[in-house]
């Protein structure tokens, strides 16, 4: 990979888990959000670049810090998704109409810790999963078109605020779950989708944060904040493989579902991109190191693939006001 160019945002980019999200509509470029603060900045495909703003959800308080956005691709639609801390606002994928927004509830003697929402994923076909600080999990349920989102379950098995989670990018093998839910203590529950989704199991935390997580052909790639990649079984929950990838915290990881490139971007200002197999001999899952990338000075908080294949990437940094892409070298 080589750098390629700079895309300006209005403001510079929080300190926050996978604090980029990127939507790869077909034959068109690539649309970016940045979350800094209150506001998400869009560069969009089409048009020129925008904010959105948190909502309050009805408080006439101060407005809400963000705290993260993704798009979300479902068979019927894309959907731009922002967690704060009041609630949960989805918009269609310009950004241009609010389609949905959900408080979260706040409880009336404040808490010793703070409230918000984080971690977005699509799943199951027709369901957007949004996890919390109180360790829930929402689940969505989003009509094919309108505005008649309903609230259809709340997963209650985490005991720590949520900090990511990933749907099946590939094929899941038989009797493995197609939804990782991961938290602050590094407990990863694996689910399977449906009507109604079925815990099939939980993989322990060891005492570090997980910040972020990805699934692809049943193997769980999870970034951790001492550095550490660990591969995962999605079936039986067995770690597979371990990485020392970075020497600080990690902030990000993406994956690209033709490939199973892996991207992690890191607080020690590293981006590296590893490459997910399975042995076909053996069903090993192995990793394999295939490009590093300094980003100098910077505090790497958002990473993603801006192609299905993993050919391009971009990165944002604390306190960088533009986005970095990265082409084939």
């Amino acid at each position: 990979y080589r750098r390629e160019r700079s895309l300006t945002l209005r403001s510079s980019s929080s300190a926050l888990y996978n604090n980029l999200a990127v939507l790869c509509p077909p034959a068109r470029p690539p649309a970016f959000g940045a979350v800094h603060g209150t506001t998400l900045s869009l560069l969009g495909s089409e048009g020129p670049p925008r904010q959105l703003q948190a909502r309050g959800g009805g408080s006439a308080l101060s407005t809400p810090l963000l705290t993260q956005a993704a798009w979300c691709k479902l068979p019927s639609r894309v959907l731009l998704v922002l967690t704060s801390q009041r609630g949960v606002q989805m918009y269609d994928s310009d950004g241009s109409t609010m389609v949905f927004w959900h408080a979260l509830d706040v409880p009336e003697q404040p808490a010793a810790h703070s409230v918000f929402a984080r971690g977005i994923a699509a799943a199951g076909g027709r369901f957007i999963c949004v996890g919390t600080s109180f360790g829930a999990v929402l689940v969505f349920d989003i009509p094919p078109k309108g505005t008649n989102v309903t609230l259809s379950e709340v997963l209650e098995q985490h005991r720590d605020p949520i900090t990511d989670i990933a749907a099946e990018q590939g094929q899941a093998p038989d009797r493995a779950g197609d939804l990782v839910t991961a938290d602050d203590s590094g407990t990863l529950c694996l689910w399977s989708t449906g009507e109604e989704f079925t815990l099939l199991g939980m993989i322990p935390g060891s005492g570090s944060t997980c910040s972020s997580v990805a699934l692809w052909n049943g193997i769980v790639a999870a970034g951790y904040g001492n550095g550490q990649i660990r591969l995962w079984e999605a079936g039986s929950g067995r770690i597979r493989a371990q990485v020392s990838a970075h020497a600080r915290w990690i902030y990000a990881l993406d994956l690209a579902p033709l490939t199973g490139k892996l991207l992690s971007g890191a607080e020690d200002s590293f981006v590296h991109v590893w490459k997910l197999s399975r042995n076909p001999d053996t069903d090993d899952i192995e990793i394999q190191h295939c490009h590093a990338e300094c980003v100098t000075d910077t505090q790497v908080c958002g990473a993603r693939f801006c192609d299905p294949a993993g050919d391009t990437f971009a990165v944002t940094g604390y306190d960088l006001s533009e986005i970095l892409c990265y082409g084939p070298a």
